[in-house]
């Protein structure tokens, strides 16, 4: 009994013990725990929505936390609320609230000087920032360790904002933002990390402007007014709100409606931290800012604690702030700011003692489901890949259009699968969808206007150009109005037809010097300038230029003089090279043809020995030409192609007289100055349009500045050459082309070709239009249009030039290729009769010589054969033979020997076996028969101790045995080496 009670009070201690250590582990109240009380200090602005809603987001986090773990740990709030900064009141807070640690927005370099003081209370104070967005400072890289940023990196917007502006290709923006703390200087911060993301989309910030405070200024509408006024002036449509607190947005917006700056046109971004408030913003307000677009922070809005979040946010805040109107929707500023919190309390619960290191470490160490997302930290940062809604306020409310994030760029649905955001988008591209641009157009504003609001480009045209073909200005006193036209302003007026867009101008007579009009464009007093104005790299630091639409370059003109040159040779020159060696291979071939088929066809003038063959062909083909030949034509054939060839030295004839006349009458010009060096050296006079850069050229290309004649008009350049003033003319290609269609008698290019960039349209620096310009440009150089213009212009000025120039080489044989044609065909087809002829008229003879051909073929295979047989195949013969002697019977093998080699018993008897392939029905194959037998008998009666020869015939019928049958008979006899001799007979 006595046993049992140990176990039972045994069992009863083990399930209290295992009881006690899971209310531990659960959080539940435990009796033996000392109560700690923890104080966490808030910074606040109370006059701001965003300080609103963290301190009720606060309060809230604490009763949560205070409801679940109550027994032995309490949480006490202690609130700080002032403009001061945020150091201040951070020392406040350690200092007379001893609080543990501080939550509020605190930058980094607020933080390094809160912990740099020398008091001890305040090292190690966790101070977990709420920043609306995480600025760094490029001195303070590493701030305190204490410091734990709760906020998302700005990158990641900066991103968003550079991902936007990329995707509508706007060149150029204006980026404001709102000063968040008159003590930080963090803000400047925004502009270099927008700059930075921009370049990646090829995109730049234009100018910036930074707001101060809307609680530090007395008249803030007036302010942000005149301030607004500047901006409108320029020519930059695009402005990015990097970061303001909803009431200066509110107010920066309302201005920005009545000044007209919600219009067409007009491009308005914001950020998080403005977007993310819209949903508590009155829909009246939202009508001022219809058309903007902007991105918030993406938060999972379905789940449960969200939704019992939302509902207690609401109540909450309408009993504290009932004066507020709106809708109090929580922001993310108040999930945040609830998170944090939650994060702080948790970490407290963990500790059994107040210790500020080890506080901060714990914090860090956080890893939750929180209300704006996972909450864990890295780095002393919240470690969150955050996804952006991007909205497009309408009506009075916004839609959302699509979502972004850095790694997956713009997609339509964001979809989640085991807590991994998925894409289900376009690519990195993506897709926006419709959006509703401020103007009420769904077209997308190409970011910039020039000329002001609503007023036309001023454009400027030379009135003092040279050449009025290129741009022409004409002033009509009866109708009192300016007409401007030529070459360079049709070509603007189609590039601007290309454009995706309208674009108003006005073509104003600019009269100065072009480069004083490109430093008009530089001052704006012009929008921009369209001419024949060179691309040049010191107008460059003046203005943009367009892609040339016109190629150029500096050429000198001359006038031309006789050129006298004699050729020994100059007949030959009338033809080229080609043209001769073809006309002499006719010539010959013609003469051949009609040798050959007059000697086929039996004509006795025709039959001249061999050795005078080849002269009579080529005298006959020289003397037929003039008729002059002693061998009279007979065939028809031949007369034929006579004919045919006659009529093409007829042609031939008459162009060679033609062009030889042409050379030997018509004078030869060539350039009266052929260099500048020549130019220089004689200190001759030059002229060239005196107020284009060809001036400066000349002289820095060493010309003396007297000798340079400044002239005003293309007609006063043949008047200066007439006279003597000048020897030569610079003028740009264009120009040039111009003045040699207009004067082409007298006056040609000479000397080399300095290249220029070409001709181009004026821009201010930064101009976007120089972007779309130059790529209207390239539209219609590839469409031919220029080339049309110039053509046009060319035809205009164009005259006929009865003498002069060069006309280079000979007539080729290009010109005569039918006359030729038809002649060689004909040749060629007389040709083929007269060969086949010939072969018909000698079969017989052609054949004997090919039979007599055939036997000394086979002559020649009989000896190779012959003598393959004596080093192969008689070793073999030999062993076959002695095989056989030695199966027979000893006396016949006695017998045999003794018969055959009876005079010599020193030596082996032999039996060679020759085999011949003769054609009995030939008178030659009887005698080769009778001959070879006799050889034979010769032979082996005189030569008979050791060898004896035996001959083996193979009779063929065929009267011209071909050479294989032959090759096979031979085939066949070798094998009868190793058989009884028979005769063989083929067929």
């Amino acid at each position: 009994m006595r046993t049992e009670a140990v176990l039972l009070t045994s069992l009863i201690y083990f399930l209290l013990a295992a009881f006690s250590l899971a209310s531990k582990k659960d959080g539940l109240p435990r009796d033996d725990c000392n109560m700690i009380m923890w104080r966490i200090g808030a910074i606040i602005d109370p006059t701001t929505r965003v300080g609103k809603e963290q301190k009720v987001a606060m309060e809230m986090a604490v009763d949560d936390f205070n409801g679940h773990y109550s027994k032995c740990s309490q949480l006490v709030f202690n609130f700080a609320y002032s403009h001061n900064p945020a150091t201040s009141l951070a020392t406040y807070l350690a200092d007379k609230k001893q609080v543990h640690a501080i939550l509020g927005p605190l930058t980094r370099q607020e933080a390094a000087l809160f912990s740099d003081f020398d008091d001890e209370a305040y090292k190690g104070i966790p101070i977990i920032s709420l920043n609306p967005a995480s600025t760094y400072s490029t001195v303070l890289l590493t701030g305190p360790p204490s410091l734990i940023q709760m906020s998302n990196d700005v990158n990641s917007q900066m991103q968003c904002f550079a991902a936007l502006i990329g995707y509508f290709k706007w060149r150029k923006v204006i980026a404001l933002y709102e000063i968040s703390n008159r003590f930080s200087n963090m803000d400047s911060g925004l502009i270099t990390q927008l700059s930075d993301s921009l370049k990646v989309v090829d995109s730049s910030v234009e100018h910036h402007l930074a707001f101060p405070p809307l609680f530090s200024l007395s008249d803030s509408k007036s302010f942000i007014r005149e301030e607004l006024v500047k901006l409108r002036t320029r020519n930059v449509k695009v402005f990015v709100v990097l970061q303001c607190s909803l009431d200066f947005g509110l107010v920066l917006f309302e201005m920005a409606k009545e000044l007209g700056m919600i219009g067409k046109d007009y491009v308005w971004i914001i950020s998080d931290n403005m977007a993310s408030l819209l949903d508590s913003v009155e829909p009246s307000f939202l009508l001022n800012m219809q058309g903007v677009i902007g991105f918030k922070a993406n938060v999972n809005e379905k789940t449960e604690s969200f939704r019992e979040f939302n509902v207690k946010f609401r109540r909450k805040y309408r009993s504290e702030y009932p004066e507020d109107e709106g809708y109090p929707s929580p922001s993310l500023y108040a999930l945040k700011a609830y998170d944090a919190t939650w994060a702080t309390a948790k970490a407290m619960q963990e500790l059994s003692k107040s210790n500020s290191s080890e506080l901060v470490k714990s914090i860090l160490l956080s890893d939750f489901e929180g209300l704006s997302g996972n909450v864990s930290f890295k780095n002393g940062k919240l470690y969150q890949n955050q996804t952006y809604r991007i909205i497009n306020v309408f009506g009075k409310s916004y839609r959302e259009v699509s979502f972004w994030s850095p790694e997956f760029g713009f997609s339509e649905v964001l979809a989640e699968y085991n807590g991994v955001k998925l894409k289900t988008g376009n690519g990195i591209q993506g897709d926006l969808g419709s959006i509703l641009w401020p103007g009420g157009t769904q077209t997308v504003p190409k970011g910039w206007t020039i000329g002001g609001q609503g007023k036309p480009l001023k454009i400027g045209v030379p009135a003092r150009g040279a050449f009025n073909q290129f741009v022409s200005v004409n002033f009509n006193q009866e109708r009192n109005k300016t007409t401007i036209g030529g070459f360079s302003v049709h070509v603007f007026e189609v590039v601007v037809k290309q454009l995706p867009y309208h674009l108003p101008y006005v073509l104003v007579p600019f009269n100065g010097t072009y480069d004083e009009m490109v430093i008009g464009v530089s001052n704006k007093s012009l929008d921009a300038a369209v001419g024949d104005t060179d691309i040049l790299a010191d107008r460059y630091a003046y203005a943009e230029f367009s892609q040339p639409y016109i190629d150029s370059g500096l050429v000198m003109v001359v006038t031309e003089r006789p050129r006298l040159k004699i050729h020994r040779f100059i007949v030959i020159k009338a033809f080229e090279l080609k043209l001769w060696i073809l006309l002499v291979v006719m010539n010959m071939s013609t003469g051949v043809v009609i040798w050959l088929n007059e000697y086929v066809n039996g004509n006795p003038d025709f039959s001249d020995p061999f050795p005078q063959l080849i002269g009579s062909m080529l005298w006959f083909s020289v003397t037929f030409l003039s008729f002059s030949q002693r061998e009279s034509i007979k065939s028809n054939l031949s007369r034929l192609v006579l004919a045919t060839w006659l009529c093409v030295v007829v042609v031939v004839a008459a162009c060679f007289t033609a062009k030889l006349s042409s050379i030997m009458t018509v004078p030869r010009l060539e350039p009266s100055v052929l260099n500048v060096d020549y130019l220089i050296k004689t200190n001759a006079a030059v002229g060239c349009n005196g107020n284009s850069f060809i001036v400066k050229y000349l002289v820095n290309l060493q010309f003396k500045p007297e000798n340079i004649k400044k002239i005003s008009s293309i007609s006063d350049y043949p008047k200066a050459f007439e006279k003597g003033e000048i020897s030569a003319a610079f003028l740009v290609a264009p120009h040039a082309k111009v003045f040699l269609a207009k004067y082409c008698r007298g006056y040609t290019k000479s000397g080399p070709v300095f290249k220029l960039a070409g001709f181009g349209f004026v821009f201010p620096k930064g101009s976007p239009l120089a972007i779309d310009v130059s790529e209207a440009v390239l539209k219609v150089s590839q469409s031919g249009e220029i080339n049309q213009l110039e053509e046009q212009m060319l035809i205009s000025s164009n005259c006929s030039s009865p003498s002069a120039e060069d006309q280079g080489p000979g007539l080729g044989p290009e010109l005569f290729s039918g006359p030729l044609l038809i002649s060689g065909v004909i040749c060629g087809t007389v040709f083929l009769i007269s060969v086949a002829r010939l072969v018909r008229k000698h079969r017989q003879y052609l054949s004997s010589m090919i039979a007599n051909n055939a036997k000394r073929v086979l002559r020649w295979a009989s000896v190779v054969v012959t003598q393959c047989y004596t080093r192969i195949v008689r070793p073999r013969s030999v062993r076959d033979c002695n095989a056989v002697i030695d199966q027979r019977p000893n006396n016949q093998q006695n017998g045999e020997i003794t018969e055959i080699g009876s005079i010599d018993d020193d030596c082996d008897m032999i039996m060679w076996r020759i085999g011949a392939i003769i054609y009995p029905t030939t008178i030659v194959g009887k005698e080769q028969k009778v001959a070879m037998e006799m050889a034979v008998d010769d032979f082996n009666a005189q030569n008979s101790k050791c060898s004896q020869l035996v001959f083996n015939f193979a009779h063929s019928h065929a009267p011209a045995a071909s050479l294989g049958e032959a090759l096979l008979s031979i085939y066949f006899l070798t094998d009868s080496y190793y058989l009884t001799p028979v005769d063989m007979t083929f067929n």
